[in-house]
């Protein structure tokens, strides 16, 4: 069964780990790799990446992505949605700690931020403007 729209934005707002995906040319299917998020119910669901990493250049170029998480318990549950890139800006120390703490506990995100500052390459922050969405609760099976 479809998720109403409050239910949909509620679980994406969720910290699942999502499924990106963009169009990666004619000859192959689209580029999908699992990313954090960011999401509230009603705004512009955001990642960050590399600035020269291949996802951030097709996303660039192609102009669009769609991000797709699920569950299984305590039903299986997804929620995907898909659109136009409203912008693209550089990627903050702030913006790396939010995303480290909606998924890390308080230990491991200190240390993900350690590792991030010394070994990660600029980042940029791409925000995702809802214009399509796919969704259902399938029960418990």
């Amino acid at each position: 069964m479809a998720l109403s729209k409050d239910e949909r934005e509620q679980f994406l707002a969720e910290p699942h780990i999502a499924a990106l995906s963009v169009y990666a040319g004619d000859t192959r299917g689209p580029l999908t790799v699992p990313i954090w998020y960011q999401y509230g119910p009603g705004g512009e669901p955001w990642v960050l990446t590399g600035a020269g990493s291949r996802k951030a250049r097709l996303i660039e170029a192609t102009g669009f992505f769609s991000l797709m998480v699920e569950r299984l318990e305590p039903t299986t549950r997804y929620v995907a949605v898909d659109g136009a890139v409203s912008r693209i800006e550089p990627g903050t120390d702030a913006q790396m700690e939010e995303l480290a703490y909606r998924y890390l506990d308080d230990v491991a995100a200190q240390r993900y931020l350690e590792f991030a500052k010394a070994n990660f390459e600029d980042h940029v922050a791409i925000y995702l403007q809802p214009q399509h969405w796919v969704s259902a609760d399938m029960g418990s099976f």
